[in-house]
């Protein structure tokens, strides 16, 4: 049971950072096999990806040397569009650090505008606490 929990946590993780990694599918899958705690499991995809986003924050406050490596996790696109919605609506986009596409780039926006780590992780883990809580239900719902 320890490595069910560990593998959603490492996949919960891996999808906030740069490898291509669906932790949605996983937790869903997990949720309507009946396999673990629902509440266990929300937490540990939260905590999880809470983290791998936290990776993006630490990247972001080294942005000018890191942003033009090959494995930097966001386009220079991305990230300027990111920034540009950043620096219009603050910290409160954190709750949506979630989203494809640019909830990668608000986490790095966030580092490089060094916002305080504890609002940070706050207002992340709210946001993708939220969504992992949609997919529990959605995978509940379905097995009744």
């Amino acid at each position: 049971m320890v490595a069910l929990y560990g593998a959603l946590f490492l996949s919960a993780f891996l999808a906030a950072t740069i490898l291509p990694v669906s932790s949605e599918v996983v937790l869903a899958g997990l949720i309507v096999a009946g396999r673990g705690d629902p509440g266990l499991l929300l937490m540990v995809a939260t905590v999880g990806n809470t983290l791998g986003s936290v990776v993006n924050w630490v990247l972001g406050r080294g942005i000018d040397s890191l942003r033009n490596r090959r494995w930097f996790p966001v386009t220079p696109d991305r990230y300027e569009q990111a920034s540009r919605i950043f620096r219009r609506f603050g910290e409160w986009t954190l709750l949506f650090a979630w989203l494809p596409v640019v909830g990668d780039a608000f986490t790095i926006a966030a580092g490089a505008a060094r916002v305080n780590l504890g609002v940070f992780v706050a207002l992340v883990a709210i946001g993708k606490a939220a969504r992992y809580a949609v997919i529990v239900a959605g995978g509940l719902w379905a097995m009744a």
